[in-house]
């Protein structure tokens, strides 16, 4: 794809998103390298991924009524802060500080993906390269969580913990200044019309949608917990990194044969026929299969991840009313990370129970998600409104100035 921009921004993007992948695990290391407990790393991690997930839908408000430029570029500057200062709360002793600077830097995480979906409409005004754009934005984020882990390893063997947690800081500066400093992000421009207090919540299309996505965090944080039980169970520690790492594997395989390929139907079919196949690709973890069975085992959801993604972002984009575009796409980011914490969360406290309560419950989350979109599906036609986009074209407010 020759777009202007497109390249700088998806590449900006995912190294602004960097510490999403580097973040948790980083953290963690920094706690056990101070004589700190897993408990206690666990804990800062937890509230590092609520706290994102619950600050993405009010920065993307903001975003929606005053610009990228000003919110991205103020969330940008204090979460890198509260990074960059925990290592020294946490070498001080001060768990209290060290908390509330997880919590102020998961609040304040820029909401660049969601900010970035909102941009394709204006740099991309063809569908079907909106559409190839989405298909390959979708399916790369899975490099965040392969490179992320593996990275903040690597530096906290070489150097330390702190080194990582640095890095992790930094890197999320830079890649954000790389969009906040293009000219769409620049020009970006709210359309000038008050949501209403529930924002895009009010349509009850995007209220299914978004809680159905809740349940595909689910399944993707209780598979964490699930492959580090199995790696323990079966002696083979790389295990506990190589699952997740394979789901993402397959997410950016499919990514770009998705891009080269228009699927059938309209994105609200899509969208339900996909959750199916999810909802099925994860009976195989019932059977306990041997480790690298299991590596095998999840590329197949992994794969079906991203046409389930992409299928939700365009839904969402088809039924958001004008003026809350961006807010409408930090909601289904928090509601995957929302149920993200949550399946950890369950999946944890099963471990002592037995092998397969824990390894059902990604099928079971899954299972919720196809259940409420097919209920749902009726909800999920395109509204009235226009596009971004051809609101453009209509001449209403616009969201470049070029």
């Amino acid at each position: 794809m020759k777009a202007p921009y497109v390249v700088r921004l998806l590449a900006g993007t995912l190294l602004g998103r960097l510490p999403n992948g580097m973040a948790p695990l980083a953290i963690l290391l920094l706690v056990q390298a101070d004589g700190g407990s897993l408990a206690r790393g666990g804990a800062l991690c937890a509230l590092y991924a609520i706290a994102s997930a619950l600050g993405q839908p009010l920065l993307g408000r903001l975003v929606d009524r005053h610009g990228q430029t000003l919110v991205t570029g103020s969330a940008t500057a204090l979460t890198t802060a509260a990074v960059l200062a925990l290592p020294a709360a946490l070498g001080a002793g001060q768990p209290a500080a060290a908390n509330a600077l997880v919590i102020l830097a998961g609040l304040s995480t820029p909401p660049l993906e969601a900010g970035l979906r909102a941009l394709w409409p204006v740099v991309l005004p063809d569908p079907e390269q909106r559409r190839i754009a989405l298909a390959v934005d979708t399916g790369s984020q899975g490099l965040i969580y392969i490179a992320g882990p593996p990275v903040t390893v690597a530096l906290a063997h070489s150097f330390n913990p702190a080194t990582a947690v640095v890095a992790a800081a930094l890197a999320g500066l830079v890649g954000a200044t790389v969009v906040l400093s293009s000219g769409p992000s620049r020009s970006w421009r709210p359309t000038g019309r008050r949501a209403s207090l529930l924002g895009p919540l009010h349509q009850a299309g995007l209220r299914g949608l978004f809680t159905a996505l809740g349940g595909v965090g689910f399944a993707l944080g209780a598979l964490t917990i699930w492959a580090v039980s199995a790696a323990h169970r079966h002696n083979t520690p790389w295990l506990a990194g190589t699952v997740p790492a394979a789901l993402s594997v397959g997410s950016v395989a499919a990514g770009a044969l998705l891009a080269r390929r228009v699927l059938p139907g309209n994105p609200p079919t899509q969208l339900c026929c996909a959750a199916m196949v999810f909802a099925v690709s994860w009976a195989s973890l019932l059977a306990d299969p041997a480790p690298w069975a299991a590596v095998v085992a999840v590329l197949i959801p992994g794969a079906v991840l991203t046409p389930l993604i992409t299928s939700a972002f365009l839904t969402t984009e088809s039924l958001t009313p004008p003026g809350m575009v961006t807010e409408a796409y930090a909601w289904l980011i928090a509601a995957v990370g929302t149920g993200q914490a949550a399946g950890t969360a369950l999946a944890g406290l099963t471990t002592a129970l037995s092998t397969h309560t824990t390894a059902a419950l990604p099928a079971l989350g899954a299972t919720f998600t196809a259940a409420v979109l097919s209920a749902s599906r009726h909800r999920m036609n395109p509204a009235p409104h226009p596009t971004p986009f051809e609101e453009n074209r209509l001449g209403r407010p616009h969201h470049l100035d070029c």
